[in-house]
């Protein structure tokens, strides 16, 4: 198996909520996915998914205990600015505040918002890691 990741599908409660909340922060699905009961977002060399938690748990072959999945997402950007920028983005498209944007102990500024189906981001500048022209962080 390669070393890389190609998709990553968020369970929701409801799609048609969670899709105005990611259309709100700027996201556009693609085309292929209108009016279908799963959403895809081109994110730049990977896909996110939108599906519906129930279908997503079954076609998984996982029960699905309703709480959260010991998975956070991160979105990485190249100032502090930003961070509180998107933070707010996101509060204003209905998402809950979990951490407001701070400096870390790892030298870098991040903040947490957590999507209405209860997926937490984090929004991050990490120094040791620097964003290539396309956005994507490069491991130093």
């Amino acid at each position: 198996m390669e070393q890389r990741v190609s998709l990553v599908t968020l369970g929701v409660a409801d799609l048609e909520r969670s899709l105005e909340f990611y259309e709100r922060l700027g996201w556009r699905r693609h085309v292929d996915s209108v009016d279908r009961e799963v959403a895809f977002f081109d994110v730049g060399g990977m896909v996110v998914a939108i599906w519906g938690r129930e279908e997503l748990a079954s076609d998984s072959a996982v029960p699905d205990g309703g709480g959260w999945g010991g998975v956070t997402l991160a979105h990485n950007v190249g100032t502090p600015r930003e961070v509180d920028g998107i933070l707010a983005d996101a509060v204003a498209a209905g998402a809950t505040l979990g951490r407001s944007g701070a400096p870390t102990p790892w030298g870098g500024y991040s903040g947490v918002f957590v999507d209405p189906d209860g997926h937490p981001w984090e929004v991050a500048v990490n120094p040791g890691w620097p964003l290539d022209a396309d956005g994507r962080p490069q491991l130093a």
